[in-house]
C-alpha cells in the first residue's frame, strides 16, 4: 500500500470541513432550489451560452443534474461517461483520459507531441482541456454535466470539433446558510477497501454576497496484483526479477481537493463570481492487466520498475456578468496550472529489442562492461493555460437575437521525459542527465484567437433560423530537445542539435552548440511553429410543432488546429475539419420524453498519427472518414417511478486508403508506399452501439422516502486500431454490459444508501496496447519465446459494494 506523509493531515482537513458543517445541524434544513431544479423535468442548461430549458435547445445534448449524479454513484470522469451514450472514453489510468464523441477517433497516439483533443471540456466558463486530455475532476457538488454532441465550433472553438463536455458547479447562494456532509465506505472485488469523505458549506456574507466552500477526499482500493517475475537479457546474460515490487492490489489511488467560490452582487445588474479550485491525485501501479506468459489472470501484471503518478492542479477563474442597456454582457477569464509526475516501467522495450536485435550490446558502462538493458521512464509535465472571453447577448424575448464575442487562449506544455538505463557510460548518456539513454525536453505552446457570433430570427412564432460563424487564428510552436546522446546515435538527438554556425552537430562535429532555447535541454534540435487563420460556419432551422415538441435541422462545422511534428525533418500538419448534417427532435408527451437525432459526419484531412523511426509519433493529414449515426433519449416519470434510456449508434469508417508514407504522398499506387488501412476500415475506439437504461422507484417508508434503482450500461465491441496489421496483432475489444444497483432511504436531513456498481463483476476492456518489437510480436515474454510481446489491457473497475451516509443542514 502507498504511504504518504501528508495523508493523515489531508483526511483531517476534510474532516474539519465536515465537522464545521455538522455544527449547524441543529439549524432548520433549507431547500436547495438550484439542486432541485437541476434534476426536475425543467433542466436549465447553458449549451448556447444562455440559460435555456433543455427541451428548447435545438442541439443534441444530454444533461445529468446534481442529484442524479449522486444517485448514479458518479465519482470520477469515467463514471460520468457511462451514462452519456454519445461519449466514449479511452484511458490508461486516473488523470489521463481521452474523450470521443460520435465515433470521431482515428486511434491517435495521445502523447505530448500529438494532436490536440477532438472534444473540449469546460469547468463552468473555463476550458480545461489540456494538451494530453481533460482534468479528472472529482464529481461532487456539481449542478450538472452537459454533453453537447457534434461540432460546437462557432461558440466553443478549436478543441470542440466533435463535441463539448461542460461541468457546471453549484454557485454561491445568498438565500441562506446550508450544506452537506457525507461519508462512503466501499470494497472493490478482487481488491481492497476504499472510502470517500465529502462536504460543502454555503454561507451568505451579506444580502448581496455569499460563499461556497467544498472539500473532498477519496481513497480508491487497488484490484490488480503485481506478480513475481524474472527474465534474462539475451546479450549480457544479466538476470532481473521484481521481488521488491510484488504486491497485491497495488494500483490504489488517492484524490483530494477543494473549491472556494464567491458570488457578489454589485447592484441589481452586475455580479462578480471568483472561483478557486484545486485537486491532487496520487496513484500507484498500473491500471492495465498484462497478457503474457507470466501473467494470465484478469487482474494481474508483471512489472519490473515502480509505476505511478502524481497529478496536481489549481484553477482560478473570474466571471463578471451585467447589463449594457437591455443587453447581457459577460467577461470571463482564468488561469490553470497543472503538474504531473509519472513513473513507468519500460523494461519490455529493452528486453524485446535486446532479444531480437542485440540492442543490449550498445548499453555498457565506462569500463566497457555490459549493463542491464532494464529501462524505465520518469516524467515531469508542466501545463499552463490562460484564457479570456468577452461576449454580449441581446434580449432573449426579441424576435431577432444575437450572441457573440471575442476569445483568446494560450496553453503551454513543458515536457520532460527521462528514459533511463542505469549505469550506462558517459559517452552514451544524454548530456546533463544522470543516466538517460533518451531525453525529451521540449516546450509546446498552442495559441488561439477568435471572433464569434450567432444570429437567430423568429420567422414566425414556430419557425426560427440561426446562422453562426467563428473567425479563428492559431499559432502553435514546439522547441527544445529530443533524442539520444552523440555517442549512441549519429543521426538523431545530439547529432541534430544546432551549432553556432547554424549547421547541425552531425555536419559540424567540431562546432559549439548554440545556446539552448529551453532551460534544462542540453541543446536545441527542434524549433518550429505553424499558424493559420480561417472561418467555420453553422446554420440551423428549428420548427416548434407545439409547446412540447420541436424539430430541427443543422449543418455545422468544427475544426482542430494544426501543429508541429517533433522530428524536425517532417513538415507541420494542418487542421482537420468535421462537417455535421443533423436532423433532430425534442418532445414531451405528458409523462413521456422522447428526444433524438440522425446525423452524418464528414471528417476531412484527418490528423492521422502513427509510429515512425525511433518509435516517434508522426502526424500527417491523410484521411477522409464518414460517420452515420443516431442518438435517442427516452424518459418516463409517473408517481414514484422514473425510467430513462439513452442509446447511440455510429457507423464510422474511412473513405480513402491510408498508406505508409515513403514519398510524401498518400497515393497507395506510388512506389515505396504501403497500404496500412483500406477504404472502408472501421474507425477505432468507439463502439457501433452504446446504451444505458435507468429504472428508479421511490416510495414512502414510515416518515422517510425510500428508493430502489437499477442501472444497466452496454458498450459494444470496438476496433483497437485503424491499421490492418495492428488490428490483427492486438485483436478487438469485446462488448460488455454492467449492472448497478442501489437502495436506501432519506428524509429532510439524512440519507442512507447501499449500492453495488458492476454488480455481476463483468470484465471489460477500455484500451489495449502492446510492448514488443513491432515486426515480431508473439505471446511472450517467457524464456522459451524471448522475442514475444506483452499486451496490456486497461480494464473497467470490478464490482464495488459500498454504503453511503450524508447529512443536509
Amino acid at each position: 500500500m502507498r504511504k504518504f506523509s501528508g495523508k493523515v493531515y489531508k483526511q483531517a482537513a476534510v474532516a474539519t470541513l465536515m465537522a464545521s458543517s455538522a455544527m449547524a445541524i441543529a439549524m432548520p434544513a433549507m431547500a436547495q432550489d438550484a439542486a432541485d431544479a437541476a434534476d426536475s423535468d425543467e433542466i436549465v442548461v447553458t449549451a448556447q451560452k444562455r440559460e435555456q430549458n433543455l427541451q428548447d435547445v435545438p442541439v443534441a445534448i444530454t444533461a445529468i443534474g446534481n442529484e442524479k449524479l449522486d444517485q448514479l454513484q458518479v465519482n470520477e470522469f469515467q463514471d460520468v461517461v457511462k451514462f452519456l451514450p454519445s461519449v466514449t472514453i479511452q484511458q490508461g489510468g486516473p488523470g489521463f483520459a481521452q474523450v470521443y464523441f460520435r465515433g470521431v477517433s482515428s486511434g491517435e497516439n495521445a502523447n505530448h507531441s500529438a494532436s490536440l483533443p477532438t472534444v473540449g471540456t469546460y469547468l463552468d466558463e473555463m476550458p480545461i482541456t489540456t494538451i494530453q486530455g481533460a482534468l479528472d475532476i472529482h464529481a461532487y457538488d456539481l449542478a450538472r454535466v452537459e454533453a453537447l454532441a457534434g461540432p460546437q465550433g462557432t461558440l466553443y472553438g478549436a478543441s470542440s470539433m466533435a463535441g463539448t463536455l461542460k461541468l457546471v458547479t453549484n454557485a454561491p447562494d445568498t438565500s441562506g446558510f446550508y450544506g452537506n456532509a457525507g461519508v462512503e465506505i466501499n470494497n472493490v472485488a478482487h481488491g481492497d477497501f476504499g472510502s470517500v469523505f465529502e462536504g460543502f458549506v454555503n454561507a451568505p456574507l451579506s444580502e448581496k454576497a455569499a460563499m461556497r466552500l467544498v472539500g473532498w477526499y477519496r481513497d480508491d482500493g487497488g484490484y490488480i496484483d503485481n506478480l513475481p517475475g524474472s527474465r534474462r537479457y539475451a546479450t549480457s546474460g544479466i538476470r532481473q526479477n521484481n521481488a521488491a515490487l510484488v504486491e497485491k492490489n497495488y494500483n490504489d489511488a488517492e484524490t483530494y481537493g477543494a473549491r472556494l467560490a464567491l458570488g457578489i452582487d454589485l447592484d441589481d445588474n452586475w455580479t462578480i463570481k471568483p472561483t478557486v479550485m484545486g485537486q491532487v491525485q496520487n496513484t500507484e501501479g498500473s491500471y492495465a492487466r498484462e497478457r503474457s506468459g507470466q501473467s494470465t489472470g484478469e487482474y494481474t501484471t508483471v512489472q519490473y520498475n515502480p509505476e505511478g503518478s502524481r497529478d496536481k492542479w489549481i484553477n482560478a477563474a473570474l466571471t463578471i456578468e451585467g447589463k449594457l442597456g437591455n443587453w447581457d454582457m459577460t467577461l470571463t477569464g482564468g488561469h490553470l496550472r497543472r503538474k504531473t509526475e509519472t513513473e513507468s516501467d519500460y523494461s519490455d522495450y529493452g528486453y524485446f529489442y535486446d532479444a531480437l536485435n542485440g540492442y543490449g550490446a550498445y548499453w555498457y558502462d565506462n569500463a566497457g562492461n555490459p549493463v542491464s538493458a532494464n529501462q524505465y521512464i520518469q516524467g515531469i509535465d508542466r501545463y499552463r493555460k490562460s484564457f479570456g472571453e468577452f461576449r454580449i447577448a441581446s434580449p432573449q424575448d426579441a424576435s431577432l437575437r444575437f450572441i457573440g464575442g471575442l476569445f483568446w487562449q494560450r496553453q503551454s506544455h513543458n515536457i520532460e521525459q527521462n528514459y533511463i538505463v542505469d549505469n550506462i557510460a558517459d559517452s552514451i548518456t544524454v548530456p546533463g542527465t544522470a543516466s538517460n539513454i533518451w531525453l525529451t525536453k521540449q516546450q509546446r505552446t498552442d495559441r488561439d484567437y477568435a471572433a464569434f457570433g450567432e444570429l437567430s430570427f423568429d420567422v414566425t412564432e414556430k419557425l426560427t433560423l440561426t446562422g453562426g460563424a467563428r473567425l479563428y487564428k492559431y499559432d502553435n510552436s514546439l522547441f527544445g530537445f529530443f533524442g539520444f546522446a552523440r555517442g549512441y546515435s549519429g543521426n538523431t538527438g545530439v547529432a541534430r542539435c544546432i551549432t553556432t554556425t547554424g549547421a547541425d552537430f552531425r555536419a559540424n562535429p567540431t562546432g559549439t552548440f548554440a545556446q539552448p532555447i529551453l532551460d534544462g535541454a542540453p541543446c536545441t534540435n527542434v524549433n518550429k511553429n505553424t499558424s493559420d487563420s480561417d472561418a467555420i460556419f453553422k446554420m440551423n432551422a428549428t420548427y416548434k410543432l407545439s409547446e412540447d415538441a420541436l424539430v430541427y435541422a443543422t449543418w455545422s462545422r468544427g475544426f482542430r488546429p494544426g501543429g508541429i511534428n517533433r522530428r524536425g525533418t517532417l513538415p507541420p500538419y494542418g487542421p482537420d475539419e468535421l462537417d455535421n448534417y443533423e436532423l433532430g427532435w425534442k418532445t414531451n408527451f405528458g409523462a413521456f420524453r422522447f428526444n433524438g437525432a440522425l446525423y452524418q459526419l464528414d471528417w476531412n484531412n484527418i490528423q492521422l498519427s502513427f509510429l515512425g523511426a525511433n518509435g516517434l509519433t508522426e502526424i500527417r493529414n491523410a484521411g477522409i472518414a464518414r460517420i452515420r449515426g443516431a442518438e435517442f433519449d427516452v424518459g418516463y416519470r409517473a408517481g414514484g417511478l422514473s425510467l430513462n434510456a439513452g442509446f447511440s449508434y455510429n457507423d464510422a469508417e474511412i473513405r480513402r486508403d491510408f498508406c505508409r508514407v515513403a514519398n510524401a504522398t498518400f497515393d497507395c499506387t506510388t512506389a515505396g508506399n504501403a497500404l496500412l488501412a483500406p477504404a472502408g476500415s472501421r474507425l477505432p475506439v468507439t463502439p457501433k452501439f452504446k446504451g444505458n437504461l435507468i429504472a428508479r422507484y421511490e416510495f414512502p417508508v414510515a416518515e422517510w422516502n425510500g428508493h430502489v434503482q437499477l442501472a444497466a450500461n452496454h458498450t459494444g465491441s470496438r476496433s483497437t486500431d485503424l491499421r490492418t496489421s495492428q488490428k490483427a496483432l492486438k485483436g478487438g475489444l469485446d462488448a460488455y454490459t454492467t449492472l448497478d444497483l442501489s437502495f436506501g432511504v432519506k428524509n429532510d436531513s439524512w440519507s442512507i444508501e447501499a449500492f453495488a456498481t458492476n454488480l455481476l463483476d463483468e470484465f471489460g476492456v477500455v484500451n489495449t496496447g502492446v510492448s514488443c518489437v513491432e515486426t515480431v510480436c508473439g505471446t511472450g515474454p517467457t524464456p522459451a519465446t524471448p522475442t514475444g510481446g506483452a499486451f496490456y489491457d486497461t480494464v473497467i473497475k470490478p464490482r464495488v459494494i459500498g454504503l453511503k451516509f450524508s447529512r443536509d443542514f
